[in-house]
């Protein structure tokens, strides 16, 4: 009993001179990170975590329901598919075809209803808000400088950063892109409770607008620029701009730092497969809603389109491949998140799980990727031949 009393007074001690070491050292977002990943069980972030965090509402407006296929779920999914959906644990699968839902499938308790993180999908979003901004004035065009909004950049290098360069991962920002690592910026950046000076403190250490290198903290400084050229919180942008006029059938939630904080932009919106499936069909229809210019149609094809030769895989907020020799571009988050638009056969593929797979050898595009459009061409193919 006397050692067990010594052995917790202890620990105590142990514990309270961590946890102070933590303050003093500026770690304490290690504190919140180990309460919601490691005694959760987990090693990164994951789907349901947003209700972990303060959340800010996008509001919906009129739902406008996504039209169902008269084939629809007629057609089994392939083996392949199957499997690849129980290897990496796949909660929401997705085909819209000519603009109505041509299959869908859920797992794990999940349905149409049911909300998951979309990491880094949400930085298609923002760029979309950025290109509503620039449409509206209040951002001049993809070359304005980000000191214009923020001279605490102001320097050799961050005199040359504009918001095109943020949106395209070619700021030079001082980031480093690691999600595992308990003591990257990227984790400290998700679980800190203040953004704004985390962002503030970055130097931009190499030249702007020579090379793409994918930073979150880009995104989140971009987000930072639309709030104050808007004078709105993203979230409420976002549900003006997009979500009421889109249909969105769902109110969304997009966690802060903290309470009445900022928005973690560069991830972290909660919401289903079919509203994610809406800025897909917004761009294949090069930024029309119901014959309603949304976006400007120029800004939409720059996003789809590659900044830089030697990066044919990223354009501005979307990836792109030309995979089986067509035009394809994406949304793309942690875990293996996708809204994949194919314009030439009028498809949208939304994939949503807990984990994805790995690259190939000399590809920037995962391998389940892939796999997602092949067996979605393979179901289609054998729903012809029926």
């Amino acid at each position: 009993m006397r050692f067990l009393k010594k052995f917790l007074l202890w620990f105590a001690i142990v514990l309270t001179t961590l946890i102070l070491l933590l303050y003093i050292f500026n770690l304490d977002y290690l504190i919140r990170a180990v309460r919601i990943t490691y005694l959760k069980g987990e090693k990164t972030a994951f789907l349901e975590d947003y209700t972990e965090f303060p959340n800010r509402e996008i509001k919906k407006g009129t739902g406008q329901s996504w039209a169902i296929s008269k084939e629809y779920n007629k057609q089994k999914p392939t083996d392949i598919l199957e499997e690849t959906h129980k290897k990496f644990e796949t909660v929401a699968f997705l085909i819209i075809k000519n603009d109505s839902i041509w299959y869908e499938s859920y797992y794990d308790g999940y349905d149409k209803d049911s909300k998951s993180n979309s990491f880094s999908m949400a930085k298609s979003i923002v760029t979309a808000a950025l290109g509503k901004a620039i449409m509206q004035g209040k951002i001049k065009s993809l070359d304005q400088k980000v000191t214009d909004f923020f001279p605490e950049y102001a320097g050799k290098y961050g005199d040359k950063m504009t918001v095109g360069d943020l949106s395209s991962m070619a700021s030079g920002l001082d980031w480093d892109e690691s999600y595992y690592s308990p003591f990257s910026i990227t984790t400290r950046a998700y679980f800190d409770d203040n953004l704004t000076d985390l962002m503030l403190g970055l130097k931009v250490v190499g030249e702007p607008g020579k090379e793409f290198k994918y930073l979150s903290g880009n995104t989140q400084l971009l987000s930072m620029v639309i709030e104050k050229a808007t004078g709105e919180h993203l979230a409420d942008y976002v549900s003006e701009q997009f979500w009421k006029p889109l249909g969105a059938e769902h109110e969304a939630l997009w966690q802060i730092d903290r309470p009445d904080g900022v928005e973690k932009a560069y991830c972290c919106i909660a919401s289903n497969a079919r509203d994610f499936a809406r800025f897909g069909k917004l761009y294949k229809q090069h930024g029309k809603w119901n014959g309603k210019q949304i976006l400007d149609s120029a800004f939409v094809e720059k996003c789809v389109t590659p900044r830089f030769a030697d990066a044919p895989m990223y354009g501005y907020g979307w990836w792109i491949s030309d995979y089986r020799d067509k035009q394809i571009y994406y949304m793309q988050g942690h875990l293996g998140q996708y809204v994949i638009v194919i314009p030439k056969d009028d498809l949208i593929i939304v994939r949503l799980g807990r984990n994805r797979d790995e690259r190939a050898d000399g590809n920037f595009h995962r391998n389940d990727f892939y796999v997602y459009i092949d067996e979605t061409y393979e179901m289609i193919s054998h729903d012809r031949k029926n």
